[in-house]
């Protein structure tokens, strides 16, 4: 495991000079229309014989949404009370953040508030954020950092043993960051 994920915070158990290292990621793709969520569960197998494996189970995904015509103070305040519930509920040891993308500066004003918010009820819980552009997602998925959304979606339902993408594409991309922490360490 690479120095960037807290070690204190993933759990081992060892029998027979055998080790298992798990930990659960919550990826997020902040908006503020819709919050993307995705949870994994990683775990990290090495035994005496040098063999080693991984495993990744996707545990929940979804989307906070907040109304389109509603004053942004109160989306704001559904998107720390629920993002609150979410880290009571799934207790991550880790969460996974894309980093801003810069497309449009009316949306781009909208989504770094809520972003804002993000950090704030992360920082409050107390739990570490690595964070990634869409390129280093795009590549940590599918080797290649100018992918098309579908290729990433693809490659996010093949690594978690889904039967389909997972919908909306905002709790896909959110699954799609929470992998990419994992891949990266």
């Amino acid at each position: 495991m690479s120095s960037l994920l807290p070690k204190d915070r993933f759990h081992s158990t060892e029998a027979n000079n055998d080790s298992c290292t798990e930990c659960c990621i919550l990826g997020l793709d902040p908006g503020l229309a819709t919050l993307g969520f995705g949870a994994i569960r990683c775990r990290a197998f090495k035994s005496s014989s040098a063999v080693a494996a991984n495993q990744v189970l996707m545990l929940d995904f979804g989307v906070i949404q907040t109304p389109k015509n509603t004053e942004i103070g109160d989306r704001l305040c559904t998107i720390y009370e629920d993002l609150n519930t979410l880290l009571n509920q799934v207790q991550p040891d880790l969460v996974s953040l894309e980093k801003l993308f810069f497309y449009r500066m009316g949306n781009t004003i909208a989504v770094a508030q809520a972003r804002g918010v993000v950090m704030l009820v992360l920082a409050q819980h107390n739990v570490p954020i690595l964070e990634f552009t869409p390129a280093q997602v795009k590549q940590a998925l599918t080797g290649y950092g100018n992918a098309d959304k579908y290729q990433v979606q693809e490659a996010v339902a093949r690594e978690l043993q889904l039967d389909a993408i997972p919908k909306p594409d905002d709790a896909a991309d959110a699954l799609a960051v929470a992998l990419t922490a994992w891949f990266q360490n």
